[in-house]
């Protein structure tokens, strides 16, 4: 008999919903339906304070979150900084935690001209480098900013064309000829972290790694969501065949399905286009019609697909954190999601809450 990709998912009456336990892939790591990103914590687009950031974090914990991912790129570092200490004051061994490699941060030498989005980030700067030596660099210098040793999800972060355009190729070489993939099934062989994957925005990279390389998992930014089902062509029944879980990011397309089209209509870390904003449009009508919260349905959506493990979300306050929270345990009506099918607003395969 063929094994199944994933373990049946068991309901456990004594966690509240968030807190729910998804496994990634075939290891024995264990995350919460509902996790915390950290980009909003290095200061994506405004920065807070340090006790403010403590109290994101504190206020996920209560709720019962106890995936946190973070990476260098964050801020140029101080994501991974604020996470570790806030982190360090909770039992290791009650949480999982996630960080990235591909950017090793080193003393800033050119302005910071503000284009990356972050608000007073601190003052060092990215050399981009998927090699062997500067991945197993990257994985000891998070070590020590987060003042934890135990990491258990190491992510390749931002390899694909998308951020890198004609260069890709050179870095993807880094990966393949230069020891990348290498380093991380030498820290997984050893014990080091529990889990590997990567940490993009296109579907088409995690594709490409999966050709090359055994990946535990994979987290997407914004490609699975009320506003975009095409991995339901290719990506998703490559996870399901080959055992790989989805971390599941962006689930607001950066924006646009928290607050609808009465919001700053930010999609895809910029202004949203036409056809998005027409289609978030047809969204809310449906929903309004079922007196249902878009942002509830948004954060509910991705999580009904076996292969999605968690789904992260960004806060950058315990209000916001908490409100997030208050979305994804909000009873919606059965009947929405057939009128969203009906609509042609989600795809037919795909399944629902």
């Amino acid at each position: 008999m063929a094994q199944e990709p994933y373990p049946p998912h068991q309901y456990d009456q004594h966690r509240p919903q968030v807190a729910q336990r998804r496994r990634i892939g075939r290891t024995a790591l264990e995350v919460s339906a509902l996790s915390l990103g950290t980009a909003p914590l290095g200061g994506l687009y405004r920065d807070l304070t340090d006790t403010e950031a403590q109290a994101t974090i504190d206020a996920a914990w209560e709720a019962g979150v106890r995936f946190f991912d973070t990476a260098p790129h964050y801020g140029h570092t101080k994501a991974e900084h604020r996470l570790g200490a806030a982190l360090r004051r909770y039992p290791r061994g009650e949480y999982v935690l996630s960080t990235k490699v591909g950017r090793r941060f080193v003393p800033r030498t050119h302005r910071y001209d503000g284009s990356e989005g972050w608000q007073n980030p601190l003052p060092f700067e990215a050399i981009y480098d998927y090699t062997r030596e500067g991945i197993l660099r990257s994985f000891e210098d998070s070590q020590q900013r987060l003042g934890i040793v135990d990491i258990d999800i190491l992510l390749v972060h931002d390899i694909g064309r998308l951020t890198h355009g004609e260069r890709n190729a050179h870095y993807w070489r880094q990966l393949t000829a230069g020891g990348g993939f290498r380093a991380l099934d030498e820290l997984r062989a050893s014990g080091a972290v529990k889990a590997i994957g990567l940490g993009v925005n296109e579907r088409e990279a995690v594709l490409e790694a999966m050709r090359e390389f055994q990946i535990d998992c994979a987290l997407l930014a914004g490609r699975y969501t009320l506003l975009e089902q095409g991995p339901l062509d290719d990506l998703l029944p490559a996870c399901a065949e080959r055992g790989v879980s989805i971390l599941l990011g962006g689930a607001f397309n950066s924006g646009i399905l928290a607050r609808g089209l009465a919001g700053e209509r930010k999609f895809n870390y910029g202004d949203a286009p036409p056809e998005v904003v027409e289609r978030v449009a047809r969204l809310e009508a449906v929903c309004r019609a079922h007196d249902a919260p878009l942002a509830a349905a948004a954060l509910q959506f991705p999580y009904a697909h076996p292969a999605v493990a968690t789904v992260l979300t960004g806060a950058r306050s315990a209000a916001e954190l908490r409100e997030n929270v208050a979305s994804f345990e909000t009873t919606l009506p059965p009947g929405l999601w057939r009128a969203l099918r009906d609509e042609g607003l989600v795809d037919a395969r795909a399944p629902l809450p």
